[in-house]
C-alpha cells in the first residue's frame, strides 16, 4: 500500500515515513501543502496522512482542494488541534478520519487499514434543475454562474429538494 504523509515536522515525518515502511508500506513524504497537492495529483495513492497546520496552505484546504479537483484517496488528518470544532471542520472539508496528536501508532495504522479496506468512494453525480447545479461531494452549488453561499443546514434541503 501506498500512502503520503503530509507533515511539516521534519522529525515527527521521518518516523511516520519510517515506521510505516517497517510495515511494509511505501511512504512518500510533503512537508508543505503544495507539494502534497501535486503528490496527491500525480501519484495513486492508496491513503494520505494530512497535518492540519502546515506552512501556507493548511490541511483543511489542502483537502478540499483535492476534493475539488476529483482525488477521493482517503484522508486521515492528523493534528494537535482535537477539539469538537476542529474535527467536524475536518471531516466537512473532505477528510475521511481523524487523529489527534499524541496519538499511538498501532492506532494510526488500525485507521489506515480500515480506511483502505472499505470500497473504493465513487464520486457523488453533481445535480442540476434549471439553472441550479449542486455538488454532494465537494460541498458547494451554484445558481447560473454563481457559486451560493449555503449553510450547511441549507445545502441538506437544497439537496433533499433536488434529488426529489
Amino acid at each position: 500500500m501506498r500512502v503520503l504523509v503530509v507533515e511539516d515536522e521534519k522529525k515527527l515525518g521521518e518516523l511516520l515515513g519510517r515506521g510505516l515502511r517497517e510495515e511494509g508500506y511505501a511512504a512518500d513524504i510533503a512537508d508543505r501543502g503544495e507539494e502534497a497537492l501535486w503528490m496527491a495529483r500525480a501519484v495513486p495513492y492508496d491513503a494520505i496522512v494530512l497535518d492540519v497546520m502546515l506552512p501556507g496552505v493548511d490541511g483543511f484546504e489542502i483537502c478540499r482542494r483535492l476534493r475539488r479537483n476529483g482525488v477521493w484517496t482517503p484522508v486521515l488528518m492528523l493534528t494537535a488541534r482535537d477539539a469538537v470544532d476542529d474535527r467536524v471542520a475536518g471531516l466537512d472539508a473532505g477528510a475521511d478520519d481523524y487523529l489527534a496528536k499524541p496519538f499511538d501508532f498501532g492506532e494510526l495504522l488500525a485507521r489506515l487499514r480500515a480506511l483502505t479496506r472499505r470500497a473504493p468512494v465513487e464520486r457523488p453525480p453533481v445535480l442540476e434543475v434549471g439553472d441550479l447545479r449542486l455538488d454532494p461531494a465537494a460541498h458547494r452549488a451554484w445558481r447560473g454562474t454563481g457559486e451560493l453561499d449555503l449553510s450547511a443546514k441549507e445545502f441538506a434541503l437544497l439537496e433533499l429538494f433536488m434529488r426529489r
